[in-house]
C-alpha cells in the first residue's frame, strides 16, 4: 500500500493537514533537544520529510523503512536533504545497541504490527541519555474540535486521497487511528521499554501530538 502511494504521499499530506504537517515536523525535531551533530534515526522515514527537517537542524540522519517505494522517493544526494536509509522492520533494526543519540518518528506508530516491540527496538538503539520524539495523530479532547476532526478525517481525507492517490489507502488511514492506544497508553509503553521523563503535548487542539522521552539506564536495559 505504501509503495503505491509513495509518488504523491507528500503532496497529499500537505493537503489533508492544510499545510500544518511541516510545522508539526519542525516542532517534533526541536523537541528532540539534542546537540547539533547528534546521530539520529528517522524511524519509518518514508520519503524523508522528517529526516530532512532534522538535517536542517544540524543532525546527522539515517533512516529506516519497510517500504521500498517510499525509500525510492527520498532525496538521496549527499548534500541538501538527502540521507542514507535502510530497508528494515521497525521491530528488527540493523543498528547496534546504543549507537544513536536519538530517534524521530512521524505518523507511523499505527502501522506497526507490534507496537511495544517496535518501541523497545527504538529504545535499544538509543544510548543512555539519548532522546526520542514522536509525531502522531491524536483525538482532540474538546467535543466540537473532535467532531470537526472526525468529519474531516473520515469523510474529506478519503475523497482527497481517492482523487490524487490510492482510494483504499486513504480509507485505511482514518481507520488505522483505532489501533493506537488512547492516552496514557503510549506513554506507558514508552516508559515500559526504557524511556523516562516521558511527555506529551497536543498540537492545534489535539489534531496531532508529540511524545518525547529520555533513554534511561544502560544499553542493555531494553
Amino acid at each position: 500500500m505504501f509503495d503505491a502511494i509513495a509518488p504523491r504521499y507528500d503532496l497529499v499530506n500537505r493537503l489533508i493537514t492544510l499545510g500544518m504537517d511541516q510545522h508539526w515536523r519542525d516542532r517534533t525535531v526541536r523537541a528532540l533537544a539534542l546537540a547539533p551533530g547528534s546521530a539520529v534515526l528517522d524511524l519509518a522515514c518514508g520519503t524523508g520529510a522528517l529526516g530532512a527537517q532534522a538535517r536542517h537542524h544540524g543532525y546527522r540522519v539515517v533512516g529506516a523503512d519497510m517500504s521500498e517505494g517510499m525509500l525510492a522517493g527520498r532525496p538521496v544526494s549527499s548534500g541538501g536533504e538527502g540521507f542514507p536509509a535502510a530497508l528494515a522492520d521497525a521491530a528488527s533494526l540493523p543498528f547496534a545497541s546504543g549507537s544513536l543519540d536519538g530517534v524521530l518518528c512521524a505518523y507511523a506508530l499505527r502501522n506497526f504490527t507490534d507496537l511495544p516491540a517496535s518501541l523497545a527496538e527504538a529504545a535499544r538503539v538509543v544510548r543512555p541519555g539519548g532522546r526520542i520524539s514522536i509525531l502522531e495523530v491524536a483525538t482532540p479532547p474538546h467535543p466540537l474540535v473532535r467532531a470537526g476532526h472526525r468529519l474531516w478525517f473520515h469523510h474529506v481525507v478519503p475523497v482527497i486521497g481517492a482523487a490524487l492517490s490510492d482510494p483504499g489507502a486513504y480509507r485505511y488511514l482514518p481507520d488505522s487511528v483505532a489501533y493506537l492506544p488512547e492516552d496514557p497508553g503510549l506513554r506507558v509503553i514508552l516508559r515500559d521499554v526504557g524511556f523516562k521523563a516521558v511527555g506529551r503535548r497536543l498540537l492545534q487542539g489535539g489534531l496531532s501530538q508529540i511524545l518525547t522521552g529520555t533513554r534511561a539506564g544502560s544499553t542493555g536495559d531494553a
